[in-house]
């Protein structure tokens, strides 16, 4: 019995290097500690046990690896049974299709990762490369031994450069050229869009993701794996993260679906996040042509933003259950999958379309009409006529004031041409239109002699960091909840109501006679006014 469970627990293609020279150096070490030792004389006798390769290993302070990546210090089982079984459940299909005891790259990608063959691949490359195993596939206990290792990763900034590296060059793994980063950038978009029941193609996703390129790789063709890295930290870790998360969630359960013989791998939404019709542009509409395109903002715009700014912006609507899903006995299962939806899912179902400048009208009057009310975070988007795009972020509602105001969470991002964050404070926002002494317009900035947007009192020109440009559209959407703009929709028709009221005053011939319009008519010359 002793044999078989040792035979059970290495895989025979990961036999020990060099075992040969291991057990005579045993040999020669025991004869010497024998008369030390009696410890020593009696493991003497086993030089071929498994407890004698761990004494060569505290003696000499080396490692034996085995060829499929597996070290034989650490051949353990593990205490995650999902990866056990996961690990077990895919060794046995690649030994029935190639004939291999281990784990092969493609049973992996096509039974974990059906649906991102590309994000499967990468990631078993990974686990190779962390693994140092010198055969193409890998051993049961080395995809334990891995699964462990990624699933385990806490940090934040050491999850986000296991993904740079992820995605980097096939040649040059310490660098990683715009391709990858690219292709990194579409991952993260597909999954969020497909778990947030916003699977559309956006035809601005192009240029969306190649805002991003050019802010970090400027005139160069590839740059360092950790400059990438603080790059993505400063601006876009969120993104990432996502993808994190969506891979953790699969590694442990995708055991479940292939126990029951099944696909369903990864996490099944069964019901769209989007309680209405996508409120962004709908890209995949081309009867509007390139003006249509640049006068809202593009779904994959949207999605960027979301992983920019912060949570406050972001954060999707809870969907309240029905009183149906109440009484059901699946409440518990359907509670678990709403919170994955929240989890991955970074697509802002929840903005609101306040003020589009196309639709309503250019002029402070119009965006005050339609912005002031609203309590709750809100993005103001000014797009220039020479392509230029910027976005303020706002984390409370809009007021006029002669001060500059605004919370945490308060930032002016550059969209277009490139992405870029100018500026990430509190009390920097400024609006004022009708305060006299002070400054006219909107503006965005810490430094109130030198804002980095300002916009004129006319909303006819935008001026960034000193360049002027002619303002082609303002557009503004509302990131808070129903509430926010239900209130906001009250106090507009009570507004409409008593201007209506006040219209139509009704004076009786007492009231008249000591009314001040009375005395403005006799002061024109009309003595007898009859009501």
């Amino acid at each position: 019995m002793g044999n078989t469970s040792s035979k059970g627990e290495s895989d025979a293609s990961e036999p020990p290097l060099e075992g040969g020279k291991h057990k005579a150096k045993l040999q020669v070490q025991n004869q010497h500690k024998g008369s030390i030792n009696s410890a020593s004389s009696g493991a003497s006798s086993d030089v071929g046990g498994s407890n004698n390769s761990l004494m060569v290993q505290q003696v000499q302070g080396s490692m034996t690896r085995s060829a499929s990546g597996a070290d034989v210090t650490e051949k353990y089982l593990t205490q995650l049974v999902p990866v056990e079984k996961l690990a077990e459940i895919l060794r046995e299909q690649s030994s029935a299709k190639f004939g291999v005891n281990g784990i092969v790259s493609d049973v992996f990608v096509s039974q974990v990762f059906p649906q991102y063959a590309d994000l499967g691949q990468r990631l078993f490359r990974l686990m190779h490369t962390n693994s140092k195993a010198t055969t193409k596939h890998l051993g049961a206990v080395a995809f334990r031994q891995q699964c462990e290792r990624f699933l385990g990763i806490m940090d934040d900034a050491k999850t986000l450069e296991c993904y740079i590296k992820m995605y980097s060059q096939d040649d040059n793994p310490d660098f990683i050229d715009k391709t990858g980063v690219t292709r990194l950038l579409h991952i993260c978009y597909t999954i969020a869009m497909q778990h947030s029941g916003n699977a559309v193609l956006c035809q601005a996703i192009n240029r969306t993701f190649g805002s991003v390129t050019k802010s970090i790789f400027l005139c160069h063709d590839s740059l360092s794996l950790g400059y990438v890295c603080r790059w993505f930290e400063q601006n876009l870790i969120r993104l990432v993260l996502l993808v994190h998360k969506y891979c953790v969630h699969t590694l442990s359960t995708a055991y479940r679906g292939l126990e029951q013989q099944t696909q369903s791998c990864g996490i099944e939404l069964q019901t769209p996040v989007l309680e209405q019709r996508n409120p962004f542009t709908d890209t995949t509409d081309h009867s509007g042509g390139a003006a249509f395109l640049d006068s809202l903002m593009p779904l994959s715009q949207a999605w960027l933003l979301a992983g920019a700014l912060p949570p406050l912006y972001s954060k999707p609507q809870t969907v309240a259950p029905s009183p149906a899903s109440k009484s059901n006995n699946n409440s518990t299962a359907s509670t678990v999958v709403q919170i994955f939806k929240e989890k991955l899912s970074m697509m802002p179902s929840h903005w609101t379309l306040l003020y589009d400048s196309n639709e309503h009208g250019v002029g402070a009057n119009r965006f005050l009409h339609h912005v002031l009310g609203y309590r709750g975070p809100t993005l103001v988007l000014l797009h220039t006529k020479d392509e230029q795009t910027y976005c303020i972020a706002a984390p409370s509602e809009w007021k006029e004031t002669h001060l500059f105001v605004g919370g945490e969470g308060s930032c002016v991002i550059q969209l277009l041409p490139k992405f870029v964050i100018l500026e990430k404070k509190p009390n920097i926002l400024y609006l004022n239109t009708s305060i006299r002494g002070y400054p006219k317009g909107l503006r965005a900035g810490a430094d109130p002699r030198k804002p980095i947007i300002a916009v004129d009192e006319h909303f006819e020109n935008v001026d960034c960091k000193g360049l002027a440009a002619g303002l082609m559209s303002i557009e503004v959407w509302g990131c808070g909840d129903k509430t926010s703009r239900e209130v906001q929709l009250d106090i507009k028709k009570w507004q409409i109501k008593e201007a209506e009221r006040q219209r139509t005053v009704k004076l009786t011939a007492a009231d008249w006679m000591d009314h001040p319009d009375r005395y403005l008519l006799e002061l024109g010359g009309r003595q007898n006014y009859n009501n």
